[in-house]
């Protein structure tokens, strides 16, 4: 057993296919995010007033799946915090993703934690854990930027109490100057909301087209150049993959999945090369895993038919 589990070990370690796969995975953010300049400059502008002390402006991101939403989004705050720190600005920002902490008690205690207070895992009421929150939000910042991702998910599961309470915050804390980004991809969530919440989280609404295929290659390119060692990449493998991605509507995410995935076809066969055929197994492989994802959240009944 353990000359097999060598043999994998030492296939891998001579792999001449990757360089750093870790640049084609979704959560990495590039230097560059080319095709998105138009969205960037449009979130920049409603966060630039935070660098002057001011509140920035309120924002919702829509787009489908894999269009750049959240990689565009922490692009941008990680430019703004860079910045503000430059300039002594006492400026803090949270990143929740609110289809992992899909609970109004799990936002708070990463919007807590994120300003350096504790909080159990389980415990304490909602109430007690915002006030934790706000309280080590007043003792260490003047300003402070929330993102919540797939806020959809929670705004279904619990209505919209948590935004109320993070918009109204400035009300609660004058000296505090709160924003907050919304990305979703339901186009009418925000028709769902309090109206008192609709006017205030609607001040800018900046909408992501899906890619297409040269779009996609183009992206696809410039990560395999850091991702692949030279010449691990047959002719047309990119090409392939950005076509198969644009099919599903534009999703800068699948076309990522499908080429590494497809390198690691190639690298656990033996090959040399990353081929149109590995392409092809990475697209069956990722196609099972989605019926089996999609299964497993279906109700009961649905499973049992």
């Amino acid at each position: 057993m353990s000359s097999i589990v060598d043999e994998v070990f030492g296939r891998f370690l001579e792999s001449k296919i990757f360089a750093n796969r870790e640049f084609l995975r979704p959560e990495y953010i590039p230097d560059e995010l080319p095709h998105r300049e138009e969205q960037i400059s449009r979130l920049a502008s409603a966060l630039a007033p935070i660098l002057r002390g001011e509140r920035g402006s309120n924002v919702f991101i829509y787009g489908l799946t894999g269009t750049g939403k959240t990689v565009v989004t922490k692009f941008v705050v990680r430019k703004l915090h860079n910045r503000a720190i430059s300039l002594r600005l006492k400026f803090g920002h949270a990143y929740v993703n609110c289809r992992q902490s899909d609970t109004p008690y799990r936002v708070f205690a990463d919007l807590a934690e994120s300003v350096g207070v504790k909080v159990p895992f389980t415990g304490l009421s909602t109430a007690e854990v915002f006030r934790r929150f706000l309280r080590g939000l007043k003792a260490n910042y003047s300003s402070f930027l929330v993102v919540l991702d797939e806020v959809d998910y929670l705004v279904k599961k619990y209505g919209d109490d948590v935004l109320y309470r993070i918009v109204r915050i400035g009300e609660t804390i004058p000296s505090i100057k709160i924003s907050v980004i919304g990305i979703t991809n339901d186009i009418n969530l925000v028709e769902s909301l309090d109206m008192r919440i609709r006017s205030s989280l609607g001040e800018v609404e900046i909408v992501f087209p899906p890619y297409n295929a040269e779009q996609l290659k183009d992206i696809l390119q410039r990560r395999a150049e850091k991702a692949f060692n030279p010449n691990a990449l047959d002719e047309g493998v990119i090409e392939l993959c950005a076509a198969l991605a644009a099919r599903e509507h534009g999703d800068a995410r699948r076309a990522l999945d499908l080429l590494r995935i497809a390198g690691e076809i190639a690298e656990r066969e033996g090959a040399k090369k990353v081929t149109i055929g590995h392409v092809y197994k990475a697209r069956e492989e990722i196609e099972r895993d989605r019926v089996r994802e999609l299964v497993y959240t279906m109700p009961l009944h649905a499973k049992l038919v």
